[in-house]
């Protein structure tokens, strides 16, 4: 059973950084797609980045585009999400998914996850 914690997020003014991680407890993230979404309040869920842990292929979707990087520390075992420029829309929980059988736009795009965390708020405000 793979388990996800996140953690990391918080305040931030526009124009501001957080950086997001993702720790697996419990088993290793080898052999996974990880993906950060997020979920503002009255929104449907939205695949932020993703990531194969392996061979480190990446997907992000337009709204976060160079702006949001996502990487891993295969020995931390570990999954970040750095995120510069924040914008108030940015606002929303943020929650760390995986899937062992999925690929990264599968994952984002399409929501395809087995396992997810409990999720960490992050707040832009003016």
């Amino acid at each position: 059973q793979l388990q996800l914690v996140e953690s990391g997020g918080g305040l931030v003014q526009p124009g501001g950084s957080l950086r997001l991680s993702c720790v697996a407890s419990r088993s290793t993230l080898d052999y996974y797609t990880i993906g950060w979404f997020r979920q503002a309040p009255g929104k449907e869920r939205e695949g932020v980045s993703c990531i194969n842990f392996i061979d480190g292929s990446t997907y992000y979707a337009d709204s976060v585009k160079g702006r949001f990087t996502i990487s891993r520390d295969k020995v931390k075992n570990t999954v970040y999400l750095q995120m510069n420029s924040l914008k108030p829309e940015d606002t929303a929980v943020y929650y760390c998914a995986a899937d062992s059988i999925t690929t990264v736009h599968n994952m984002c795009v399409n929501g395809i996850y087995g396992y997810w965390g409990q999720g960490t708020q992050v707040t832009v405000y003016s």
